[in-house]
């Protein structure tokens, strides 16, 4: 009878894992796609852990920070 051989599955081989920058302080480089519907579910069921992070701060593009600035000024209620 032949013995199983278990292996330890670590991930795919392939590069399709977050980058990540070894400059002292760990970051991640993730599309804003993956983290999206995670965030807005952690919002909308008010998750406690965002406390712990809602003074980090996250580097953005140019492009999407003006979109966010036109998109706050549109919310506004008028006066």
């Amino acid at each position: 009878m032949a013995r199983s051989r278990l292996r330890v599955y670590y991930g795919p081989e392939t590069s399709a894992a977050p980058s990540a920058e070894n400059k002292g302080e760990r970051k991640v480089q993730i599309p804003l796609a993956e983290i999206f519907p995670l965030l807005a579910d952690a919002v909308r069921n008010e998750r406690t852990w965002l406390k712990d992070f809602e003074h980090e701060e996250i580097s953005i593009s140019t492009d999407l920070y003006e979109v966010i600035l036109a998109y706050q000024y549109c919310r506004r209620p008028s006066a």
